[in-house]
C-alpha cells in the first residue's frame, strides 16, 4: 500500500508541474520587494543587535518596522516579539482603536475562533470589547463565499467606526478573500463613511499575492510573525501595519499610552526577524505548492476540497472534508509522525485556549505554533474538515501525504485508486 500511496502522490505532483512552476516564478517579484525595502532602509549588521530594558531608541527595532512597512505597502508598521500571537496583535489593534459606543462590523461572517472571546461572543468577565461598550454586528458571506456588497451598503447606513475583514478562511469552509476584493470593499466603505477604518486580519495571507491590503486602501492590518512573514525562523511575535496614527494606537494598547511604539526591546533577535522576512517569499511559494498537492491528492480520493488544486489563492490554508472523526485523527496522526519535532507523539483531541471546540492538532515544529512550517489540524466537529497549512518544502508535504494515505488505507477508511503500482 505504501508503493501505491507513493505512486498516487507522485502522479498528482506530475499533473501539477505547470502550476507549481508558476508559483515558483512568482517568488521573484515578492523577493524583489523585500530586497528593495532592505536596501532602501540600509539594513546592516548593526541592526541585528537590540538594546536592553525599555528599548528607547532601538535602531534595530526601528529599521525592522520601516522594512516591514515598505513590504506591506503601509505608512508605518510595528513588528514586536512582545505580541504572543496574531490574535494578540489583532486584539491590540481592536482595543487600541475602538472606544466605548463605537460599532465594529465584520463583513466576512463570524471571525476566527480565537477572536470570539476578544469581541465578547463567548465567555464573559475577561474584558472583552462588548464589556467595554463596543457594539458588534456581522454580515454573512454570499453563497459563493464573497462579500455581500448589498448587505454592506445597508449596514453602512448606521455609523460604523471599524469594518473587520478576515482575509483567510480560518476554520470556515469558504474561499479566502482576495486583495482585489478587499480593495473594492475599502473603496466602497470609504465612499460611504470616509472616517470608517478598514481593518484586515491578514494572517496566512502575507506574500501570497502581489499586493497586500494597505496597497489597495486598507487602513490597518495585523498578523503573526510565526506564520508567513517569519519565514519559519522568527521565534515569536506579530505585527500591525497601516496608517501611522492607527499603528501608534495599537501599540499604546500593547505598551501604554504615552509609550506606544517607542518602547520594547528586540531581545537581540532582529537578525532572525529580518532573515525570516528574506526567506518568506520562497517558503510561502513552497507552502502554496504543497497546498495544491494536498488538494489534488484528496480530490483523487473523492473528498471535497477548498480551494481546488491550482485555483486562485489568497492564503496558505487548504481545507479537506474528510467526513469522519476517525479519518481526521488518522490523517493528523500520520502528519505528526512525519514532523521533525515530536514525531513520536500521538495528537489527541483536546481543548485549547480561545477555541470553542476540542482541536486535534498535528505538526511538530521548531517554533511552537508555527503552523506555516507544517501542520494539519481541525476542530473536532461536523463535518470534520481537515485544515493543512504550511510546509517549508513541497517534499515534506509529499512525504506526509504518503504516510497519511497508507494509514487511511490500512484503517480501511479510504481506498487508494490504482495508479499502476502495487503494494
Amino acid at each position: 500500500m505504501r508503493a501505491r500511496a507513493r505512486s498516487l502522490v507522485a502522479d498528482v505532483a506530475l499533473s501539477q508541474a505547470s502550476s507549481a512552476a508558476l508559483r515558483t516564478a512568482a517568488v521573484e517579484s515578492r523577493l524583489q520587494r523585500v530586497l528593495a525595502a532592505m536596501a532602501e532602509e540600509r539594513v546592516g549588521t548593526q541592526h541585528f543587535a537590540s538594546l536592553t530594558g525599555y528599548g528607547h531608541g532601538d535602531q534595530g527595532r526601528d529599521v525592522v518596522d520601516r522594512v516591514f512597512a515598505r513590504v506591506l505597502g503601509a505608512e508605518a508598521a510595528a513588528v514586536r516579539l512582545q505580541f504572543v500571537s496574531g490574535t494578540h496583535a489583532i486584539a491590540a489593534a481592536l482595543f487600541g482603536v475602538l472606544r466605548p459606543g463605537d460599532r465594529l462590523l465584520s463583513i466576512t461572517g463570524r471571525p476566527y475562533d480565537t477572536l470570539e472571546e476578544v469581541i465578547g461572543l463567548r465567555e464573559q468577565g475577561q474584558g472583552s470589547l462588548a464589556e467595554f461598550g463596543v457594539r458588534y454586528d456581522e454580515l454573512e458571506l454570499t453563497q459563493d463565499g464573497g462579500i455581500n456588497t448589498a448587505a454592506l451598503d445597508q449596514a453602512l447606513e448606521v455609523p460604523t467606526r471599524m469594518v473587520l475583514i478576515q482575509r483567510s478562511c480560518g476554520y470556515s469552509w469558504r474561499p479566502s478573500i482576495s486583495v482585489a476584493e478587499i480593495g473594492r470593499c475599502c473603496e466602497r466603505i470609504h465612499a460611504s463613511q470616509p472616517d470608517c477604518i478598514c481593518f484586515v486580519d491578514n494572517c496566512y495571507g502575507e506574500l501570497v499575492e502581489e499586493q497586500e491590503p494597505p496597497h489597495v486602501g486598507a487602513d490597518l492590518i495585523a498578523g503573526s510573525l510565526i506564520k508567513n512573514l517569519g519565514g519559519t525562523i522568527a521565534p515569536a511575535g506579530g505585527y500591525v501595519a497601516g496608517r501611522s496614527d492607527l499603528v501608534e494606537q495599537a501599540c499604546c494598547r500593547l505598551t501604554a499610552p504615552g509609550i506606544g511604539r517607542e518602547g520594547g526591546t528586540g531581545f537581540d533577535l532582529q537578525r532572525l526577524v529580518l532573515q525570516g522576512l528574506f526567506l518568506a517569499p520562497q517558503m510561502v511559494a513552497e507552502a502554496l505548492i504543497g497546498a495544491d498537492l494536498v488538494a489534488g491528492v484528496f480530490q483523487r480520493l473523492g473528498c471535497a476540497v477548498q480551494p481546488a488544486p491550482g485555483a486562485f489563492r489568497s492564503d496558505l490554508i487548504q481545507a479537506v472534508r474528510l467526513g469522519s472523526p476517525e479519518a481526521l485523527k488518522v490523517v493528523c496522526r500520520a502528519f505528526q509522525s512525519m514532523s521533525p519535532v515530536g514525531s513520536y507523539l500521538d495528537p489527541v483531541p483536546a481543548s485549547m485556549p480561545g477555541y470553542a471546540s476540542d482541536l486535534v492538532m498535528a505538526g511538530g515544529t521548531f517554533i511552537d505554533g508555527s503552523t506555516s512550517e507544517f501542520s494539519a489540524d481541525a476542530p473536532l466537529r461536523e463535518p470534520f474538515n481537515l485544515f493543512v497549512q504550511g510546509g517549508t518544502h513541497r517534499a515534506h508535504l509529499s512525504l506526509a501525504l504518503q504516510e497519511a494515505l497508507a494509514a487511511l488505507d490500512a484503517a480501511e477508511l479510504r481506498d487508494l485508486p490504482q495508479t499502476g503500482a502495487s503494494c
